[in-house]
């Protein structure tokens, strides 16, 4: 008789089941990846726009600010992330600058904490 006994055909049912859990969780983590790089470019865009917002202020008027999400939907269109916050911390650096961190941070998925800060140095005129 020809054919494949029923050992064989359970034994490669196995191998398939396997293979296609393992494609459909690299998919789902691909998934996953992307919205974390798709949030890393949003709050990476909101933290050039608040060094680009104390660019345009007078040295002076340079203090701590907090962004709520509020203040973000007004800025930029309804497109916050979850949990985000924008925090503006200006620290003297001798008399003629200050050392200004910006930082961002949100949560990805809901549960995971993570944040972005960038610095720079202005000087008064």
């Amino acid at each position: 008789m020809k054919g494949f006994t029923l050992i064989e055909l359970l034994l490669a049912l196995v191998i398939v089941a396997f293979s296609v859990t393992a494609l459909l969780s690299l998919f789902a983590s691909s998934i996953f990846l992307d919205m974390a790089n798709k949030n890393l470019t949003t709050a990476i865009s909101h933290a050039q726009y608040a060094l680009e917002y104390i660019k345009n202020k007078n040295f002076f008027d340079v203090t701590n600010e907090t962004w709520d999400i509020a203040k973000i939907d007004n800025l930029f269109n309804q497109n916050h992330l979850n949990s985000e916050s924008v925090i503006i911390y200006p620290s003297a650096w001798g008399s003629y600058g200050k050392d200004v961190t910006v930082t961002v941070s949100w949560k990805d998925r809901g549960i995971i904490n993570r944040s972005i800060a960038f610095e720079t140095l202005i000087t008064g005129e």
